[in-house]
């Protein structure tokens, strides 16, 4: 792309002094009876989710279902995106690398991209598919360690993932860029009541097991069947007593070695390895 037809499509920017916010994220209206996604906490609750690094803003770009607000490159960014013919599907905004490092923080790792999205719609627990895995996080909070949650779930085709309206982080920012572009392939649902969706999860035919160390068997020994929906607890606390009770199963993971337990986000793509196997999912 020649420096004349990047002129002419990308826009210079940003006005100094505003918020950020696009002016397409002021009048929403949706259709009577659908219920809205839940915002980035990030932005603050009620503004526009915010992503930003390359395979993050990119699968995003990739995604018809994500609506981009406002993209924000470098010229790097910009140049690279055209080389590799990526379409922007907005006009972006050329800044200085160290305008985005304001706006997001000096430990931000965004490689000169930054995007305003809406957030994806989430389905309800009655249109999840009758086979596969999903996912249920009861209250971990590390944004990080749900970010990598969801790029394993991504790896093992996961249904969905699960988790709390209060107490997990928002599907923005630090976790967007630890999922690494799977915040687009795996759907996300928020529930208000964990131990309420578990027992509709059972009433719709899935086979729900908890993950924890206590389990009375050893996950490999129990003959697992589909829909399964594997619950998974906080680093520390582990599952809730009532998501425990909730579970038609509870299991733990054996280890051979020394050292039991496992940070949540490796027990999730170990439980996903042996439960994809033993339903015969590995391909």
């Amino acid at each position: 792309m020649s420096d004349r037809e990047r002129k002419q499509r990308f826009q210079r920017g940003p006005d100094k002094g505003r918020d950020g916010q696009s002016s397409q994220n002021r009048d929403n209206p949706r259709d009577q009876g659908r219920r809205p996604p839940r915002r980035g906490r990030e932005s603050g609750g009620d503004g526009p989710a915010i992503l930003y690094g390359w395979h993050t803003v990119t699968m995003a770009l990739a995604n018809p279902q994500r609506k981009i607000l406002k993209l924000i490159l470098t010229e790097n960014a910009a140049r690279r995106l055209a080389e590799e013919k990526i379409d922007t599907r907005v006009a972006p905004v050329l800044v200085r690398p160290d305008e985005i490092d304001r706006r997001l923080g000096p430990d931000a790792v965004h490689q000169g991209l930054l995007a305003e999205v809406e957030p994806l719609e989430s389905p309800d627990l009655d249109s999840l598919p009758q086979d596969g895995i999903v996912l249920v996080l009861d209250q971990i909070t590390d944004p990080h360690n749900v970010g990598a949650i969801l790029r394993s779930a991504a790896a093992f085709a996961v249904k969905a993932i699960i988790t709390t309206a209060r107490h997990s982080p928002e599907a923005t920012g630090v976790l967007a860029k630890s999922a690494s572009g799977a915040l687009e392939l795996v759907p996300m649902i928020t529930v208000p009541n964990l131990a309420r969706a578990l027992n509709e999860l059972n009433d719709l035919g899935f086979m729900t097991v908890g993950l924890d160390s206590e389990g009375s068997e050893n996950i490999s020994a129990i003959p697992l069947q589909q829909p399964l929906a594997l619950v998974l607890g906080a680093e520390g606390s582990g599952l809730r007593r009532l998501t425990r009770e909730t579970c038609s199963v509870v299991a733990r993971l054996d280890m051979p070695g020394e050292i039991k337990s496992l940070n949540v986000s490796n027990a999730a793509v170990l439980a996903l390895y042996v439960g994809a196997s033993k339903l015969g999912l590995m391909g």
